[in-house]
């Protein structure tokens, strides 16, 4: 189904009664009281619920372009924010998988313009917020009006011969080495960063409206704009500075796409088993004592999560892989943060889940960020 001009919730209707425990009907009555915040002419929401491989629950609420008047569906594209980490760490195990680089290769191997001391951190260790890099976002220039892109992060990133502790040593939540990663798939991929997503994720699995997007190449087929309420009001907040760097936030996906993206993390392509293990795997503690990072993911009990904050979006998946269950939330508006909405979607369809939770939600860099004019933003 199409994003359309029409407002409202739409509902896909499939297999209600085999999955939420057998309690379909009830079940989607507390989904839409729960998102009743986002219905109506309003920034919308797409919820999907996922059991043993069946979509139990597709909602969509509200609106994707207020200015426009077209209203969310199961194939509007949000801006994941950080939920694009996964997606990063996957290009790069798919490489390793290839042959083409190690996670122990330091990453000045990949890119030698960088200094001595982060150019020892290596590329497990970018994977896991380990690598201690300087946070680019402190390096943006006072009065830089231009969007940043990879290549410019790498570049703030240069004359900059120190990190905030020894590689390894230490945790601390990079957006930096997201992007330096997106740079090094593409060095090692012998093409860019989005064209290696497009070719090796995204086409064989379907993902037809995903996409890492570069303005002046490719287009959000469905787009959803993000939106933040000020004095009373929605405004569109769709862009920072910051928005055009890929490998820490700028894929755009939807919950049906999100799907196929699930599904495949069961099986063994595009990635191994062996690969899905390392993602998996608990490498590190964070500074959430409830909470272990892996490759691109959050492990808190039995779930693996990530949430995505930008400006103008909020979004999370949670998965429990060893009851075949997950739910995703996606939003066009600044606020609040999705990850205890869908916590609560998970109890109301399988109320004996896990609901062990982090106590803290990484909130991204730019996600209170001043947007960029509207003349400036894409």
């Amino acid at each position: 189904m199409r994003n359309s001009p029409a407002a409202g919730v739409l509902f896909a209707g499939l297999a209600l009664g085999a999955g939420c425990s057998g309690r379909g009907d009830d079940a989607q009555a507390k989904v839409d009281a729960l998102m009743r915040a986002y219905q109506g002419r309003v920034p919308g929401a797409a919820v999907i619920v996922l059991k043993d491989g069946r979509t139990v629950i597709e909602r969509a609420y509200g609106m994707a372009d207020l200015e426009q008047a077209v209203a969310v569906s199961e194939e509007t594209d949000f801006r994941l924010a950080s939920m694009t980490k996964q997606f990063t760490a996957a290009a790069i195990l798919l490489l390793v998988q290839d042959g083409r680089l190690s996670l122990d290769d330091p990453i000045g191997k990949w890119l030698p313009t960088l200094p001595p001391r982060p150019a020892a951190a290596t590329i497990r260790q970018l994977l896991t917020h380990t690598g201690g890099l300087i946070d680019y976002e402190d390096l943006i220039p006072a009065g830089t009006t231009q969007q940043l892109r990879d290549a410019d992060v790498l570049r703030l990133l240069a004359p900059e011969d120190r990190t905030y502790f020894a590689p390894g040593s230490s945790y601390r939540y990079s957006d930096s080495g997201y992007s330096l990663l997106s740079l090094i798939v593409a060095n090692a991929a012998g093409e860019g960063f989005a064209a290696f997503l497009r070719e090796r994720i995204f086409q064989p699995l379907g993902m037809k409206d995903t996409l890492a997007h570069e303005e002046g190449v490719s287009s959000i087929p469905h787009r959803a704009f993000g939106y933040s309420r000020e004095r009373g009001t929605w405004q569109r907040t769709d862009q920072s500075l910051t928005s055009a760097v890929l490998g820490d936030g700028g894929i755009y996906s939807s919950v049906a796409d999100l799907a196929r993206w699930d599904a495949a993390l069961y099986g063994t392509q595009p990635l191994s088993a062996a690969s899905l293990r390392l993602a998996f795997t608990p490498h590190t503690d964070t500074d959430d004592a409830t909470t272990r990072y892996g490759f691109g993911w959050r492990i808190t009990g039995s779930s693996l999560w990530h949430s995505g904050e930008t400006i103008g979006f909020r979004n999370v998946i949670v998965r429990w892989p060893s009851r075949h269950f997950t739910v995703v939330v996606l939003t066009n508006r600044n606020e609040p943060e999705p990850y205890t909405l869908a916590l609560a979607i998970a109890k109301a369809c399988l109320p004996d889940v896990d609901l062990t939770r982090a106590t803290q939600v990484v909130v991204g860099p730019d996600s209170g960020a001043r947007p960029l004019p509207t003349e400036a933003a894409h």
